[in-house]
């Protein structure tokens, strides 16, 4: 059974960095796209970043563009989300997901496995 466990959350001033980690694990062989997703209390889920099954195309949030990127290590089968420039409103809960497609997606609705999320605090 294949599961998806987050990690590298914490706190963090704000300006500062953090990189988040997301293992898939239980399959040898992944061709699915990788997505981050982040919620806060009384919020949406909101689209951060994603990363087709090759790592060569990836989508980028609104809210995230110009501060934050996505990579993966293939033969880790481990996806990345490096975050620079945080800002209080960064503050949530991260999730990890898998889509149901090679092509990297904005909408959490074609992605059908998530991780139980990592916390991430900003303070100013």
């Amino acid at each position: 059974q294949v599961r998806l466990v987050e990690s590298g959350g914490g706190s963090v001033q704000a300006g500062g960095s953090l990189r988040l980690s997301c293992l898939a694990s239980g399959r040898t062989e992944r061709r699915f796209a990788m997505g981050w997703f982040r919620q806060s209390p009384g919020k949406e889920r909101e689209f951060v970043a994603a990363i087709g099954w090759s790592g060569a195309s990836t989508r980028i949030g609104d809210a995230a563009r110009g501060r934050f990127s996505v990579s993966r290590d293939t033969g880790k089968n481990t996806i990345f989300l490096h975050m620079s420039n945080l800002k209080s409103d960064d503050s949530a809960i991260y999730y990890c997901a898998e889509a149901y497609r090679g092509t990297p997606s904005e909408v959490s609705s074609d992605y059908n496995l998530w991780g139980p999320g990592v916390q991430v605090t900003v303070s100013s």
